[in-house]
């Protein structure tokens, strides 16, 4: 037990108020739902595909015992009287507008990993994103949330804007008790998704994940839907994300270029000014052609672009180009 109060002490220091404790073990009740999903090749190209490492944390730390899961809020205020807001002719989903998630989580539980180091003399793993664990129902295990009908992790002070990181610890602690779900009756993220991915639990249609493939197919086109990267309708029309808690965070902070979007500078964005600026979100990792394709399949199906204005070096782009207008002569 005393690990747990001085770790969430010094969590709490840091400004994270959210943090849960669970056993690390083998999550064997996991097993068919993976394998049926690989089966029905519902399985994207950024998953996993080895179920044996996204159940079996003692790949990662052979001698863990404790999983300590921790919520990294991310929501700030957006500036409403921002003209380039209203227009909303383009945007990027609320987790991109801040600096890069993997990093800012990565320092903050080196902290905490090295709080547990000296103060306890516990070995750790710290896992950001990147690693095949079940990060959301570890969280859930460790009662900080639970997992929405949008599959999102949902929080009772945050809602679903919440990042998760996970440190494994060779120290055995106090574990904590899941929480219920709470979707009960509602039903409102599963009728509002644009593609019916939440329903059919074909997760290869969230445009979210459409938004950052590398190639795609002309069908989604008219979905993208002013989406450059990630999509956000599953949370806005949530009921737990109302009148959520700010973050405290001032890393996720929204940087002013993404807030403040310049749809020319977008649609021309060079080498140079994608690692001056974007490379730094959370959407840099994917590239700024990714990044200028979506942009321009936006604008063009909104008429800002046509065949007269548009050129392009890249012969990746200038396909993508071909193909809208090609889809407009038919």
């Amino acid at each position: 037990m005393k690990f747990n109060v001085e770790i969430r002490n010094f969590c709490e220091s840091l400004g994270l108020d959210l943090v849960g404790f669970s056993e690390c073990r083998e999550f064997s009740e996991l097993n068919s739902y993976f394998e049926q999903r690989k089966n029905n090749n519902l399985i994207n190209e950024f998953e996993e595909k080895d179920t044996l490492l996204k159940i079996n944390p003692f790949q990662i730390m052979k001698d863990g015992k404790t999983i300590i899961s921790i919520a990294f809020p991310y929501k700030f205020p957006i500036d409403t009287d921002n003209d380039a807001i209203k227009d909303k002719s383009i945007y990027f989903s609320r987790y991109t507008l801040g600096q890069d998630y993997h990093k800012v989580v990565k320092k903050y539980l080196e902290k905490i990993a090295f709080f547990i180091n000296e103060r306890f003399g516990g070995k750790t793993e710290i896992l950001v994103d990147s690693n095949a664990l079940p990060e959301r129902y570890i969280a859930y295990l460790g009662g900080i949330g639970f997992i929405g009908k949008n599959k999102m992790f949902i929080t009772e002070k945050y809602g679903s804007y919440v990042f998760l990181g996970e440190i494994i610890t060779d120290l055995k602690m106090e574990w904590d008790n899941p929480l219920k779900n709470k979707c009960e009756e509602c039903f409102l993220c599963l009728n509002a998704c644009p593609s019916k991915a939440l329903i059919s639990e074909d997760f290869n249609k969230c445009l979210s994940y459409i938004t950052q493939k590398k190639q795609i197919e002309n069908k989604w086109f008219s979905k993208l839907d002013k989406r450059i990267f990630g999509c956000d309708t599953c949370q806005e029309i949530c009921p737990y994300n109302k009148n959520v808690t700010f973050s405290n965070l001032i890393e996720f902070k929204p940087l002013e270029f993404m807030e403040k979007l310049d749809k020319d500078d977008l649609l021309n964005l060079t080498e140079s000014s994608f690692k001056e600026k974007y490379k730094k979100s959370s959407c840099g990792w994917r590239g700024k052609n990714i990044i200028k394709r979506n942009v321009l399949i936006n604008l063009y199906k909104q008429g800002y672009i046509n065949k007269e204005n548009y050129k392009s070096d890249s012969p990746y782009l200038m396909d993508y180009y071909n193909r809208l207008l090609k889809e407009t002569n038919l």
